[in-house]
Parts: structure tokens; sequence; C-alpha cells
């Protein structure tokens, strides 16, 4: 069945040339044209009928390798692109790293119809790690991928042997606390005006306390250009439906069921919480304070340690990336399994 057939227009809206800004680069539907710091791969498979491909980077550790792998998890308005530094740090240490693009984003299928949920994305990621011959490995999971990672842990626990979580989202339950829910269609709608004005805005305000880097601009061309490119309606699309799944998909109730060694590492200048810009101002008020949902997190984890990082924001591997890197391979080593 073609996507249009449920989106009413959407192929004569597909089949209009899409006029970019002026300015920024455009890409194909799975990012074709955005170079990554890696070597790129495709792993191949089929889900819900449907065959697809999850775009990934294979990392092989750099000097003396120590026999472990690390497993990125990147976030909703990121990609496997964006753990360059953390790639290299992890790989410099002597770890296998693993970055991919789940589906739905970035290099990866966008398909017309999927169900999509944490357990689906999590088996998918199990696949490619099964095909790469990974028995165990160590998961950093950002922002959504925090969630991510999160529901991997909980449903293959015996194959995560630790667990990092890079300011996740889902630290607290928004629709529980008050935030109005956003159908697809209005998640749709709204994907489709996004801009790289809009999305530097929203990360400037949002994810770094009204700070910005020079740097950072990188990554919001390759959100915009994806956007605004060939693929637009799906990977609008696509993105809406990602969206109702975060909403919809608490992982916050099972934070006290992980098994495994855990470590939070928060900038507490974040602010993200999913339908902020919609809550009202009692609800606003309430959600999104990283400076206290990281403490009161990491006394739900049973195994749990708390890094945090003041006064940075969502992504303190990419704002601070030596600092950051620092505290990470100090507790990997820290809480190294015995083999």
């Amino acid at each position: 069945m073609s996507l249009s057939r449920w989106l009413p227009g959407l192929a004569l809206t597909a089949a209009l040339p899409l006029f970019a800004h002026a300015e920024g680069p455009s890409y194909g539907p799975e990012l074709q044209g955005f170079e990554y710091p890696y070597t790129l791969k495709h792993f191949a498979f089929e889900s819900q009928g449907k065959s697809l491909q999850m775009g990934y980077m294979d990392v092989a550790a750099h000097g003396k390798a120590n026999g472990r792998s690390v497993v990125l998890m990147h976030g909703k308005n990121f990609c496997a692109a964006t753990w360059d530094s953390s790639i290299k740090a992890l790989s410099d240490a002597g770890y296998r790293v693993i970055a991919p693009d789940q589906i739905g984003f970035c290099t990866s299928s966008k398909p017309d119809h999927y169900q999509y949920s944490f357990q689906q994305l999590a088996t998918n990621t199990q696949q490619l790690l099964k095909a790469l011959g990974i028995q165990k490995a160590t998961l950093l999971g950002h922002s959504t991928g925090g969630m991510l990672a999160t529901r991997y842990a909980l449903q293959y626990p015996d194959q995560v042997e630790q667990l990092a979580l890079v300011n996740p989202i889902g630290l607290e339950d928004w629709k529980a606390l008050g935030v109005p829910y956003r159908t697809v269609d209005q998640w749709y709608q709204r994907e489709l005006k996004v801009s790289a004005e809009g999305i530097r805005e929203y990360e400037r305000t949002t994810y770094y306390g009204g700070r910005w880097k020079p740097e950072f601009d990188r990554w919001v061309d390759m959100l915009a250009g994806l956007s605004k490119g060939p693929g637009k309606p799906q990977v609008a699309w696509n993105s809406a439906l990602i969206y109702d799944m975060i909403f919809t998909q608490p992982v916050y109730y099972e934070f006290k069921d992980l098994k495994m060694p855990t470590l939070l590492l928060i900038g507490t200048a974040d602010t993200t919480a999913i339908g902020k810009d919609i809550a009202p101002p009692q609800v606003k008020a309430k959600i999104g304070h990283y400076d206290v949902l990281g403490k009161q997190v990491a006394k739900l984890i049973p195994q749990s340690t708390l890094i945090e990082f003041p006064g940075m924001g969502h992504a303190p591997q990419m704002e601070e990336p030596a600092q950051f890197h620092q505290a990470l391979l100090g507790w990997l080593n820290k809480t190294n399994p015995v083999r």
C-alpha cells in the first residue's frame, strides 16, 4: 500500500518540486550526500513484511583491542554521525564501536507504514549485532537513544554488560504529568515545517541554555537537509510516528528493573521535554528539569552512578567532548565486567 492512500494528496505533494532555502544543503531520503565520519555500511533485514536496511558504522579498536564492544544509540534529532568524537575516543581506548541509524532515521529506511515501538527498534538492533557476531555489549544511548537503550537492556538483559545514558529523555512521563496528546497527523504537519532556522533556535534554547558553538551547525544542516530533500514527506511522516512512540511508550516505570551497572551522564542545563511547547503553563513549569531528574532517576536504578556536568546542555558529549569522555571511560573501566 502506498503512503498516499493514507495521506490524501501526498502523492501530489511528493511530485511537486520542493523548493529549498537559498542557504544550506539538501540531502536524499536516506541522507545521501551527507558525509559520515567512518565507512557507512548497510544491514538488510525483513521487518513487518517489509525489506528494510539500517545504515551503521562498525569501527574496530584503534591500537590494543580490549575485546569489548560498545553500541551507540542516537537521539531523535541526531544521527549515528553525531557520535563522531565518541567513536574516536572509544576506539582509541580499545573498544569496537557499532553506531547504527535506527529505522526511520538518517541513513536507514523510512517505510510508508511501520508500527514503531522501542521493542521493535531494540529487536532490529539485536538482529544487527547478531549478524556482526556480537553476543554481549555495552550500550551508550543519548536522548531518545537513552529510552531505546533502556528498553534494549530490559529486553535483552543477558546481552548488556553496562548501560550508559546521556541526557536520556523519558526520565519522566510527560503524558502522566499533563502534557496534551498530539495526534500523528498533527505531528506530521509540524514536521513538514521543519527548517534550519527552527532547528537551530530550538536546540540553542532547549539543548544548550542559549549558547551555541559553530561546530553544531553541521548537525543542523544534516537534519534540515534531510527534511527539505526529495524524501521530505517520507521523512516527516516517519518522524511523526516516532514522536508518537516517544510520547506514548514511557520507560520511566521500569528503571527499577535494570539489572546491569548503569551510568547517568547528565548536562544539568538541559530542559528537553516532549510536548512542552503545547503544555499548559503550570505543566510546562514542572517538566524538563534535568538538574532534578538525573538525581531522581539515579535513585530508581539499582546499580546506578550519576555524573553531572553543571551548566552543560542536552549533548555534553558534543559540547565538551574531552571532559565527557574522560568521565565515561573512567566509569567503563571501573565497572569492567569479568569475562
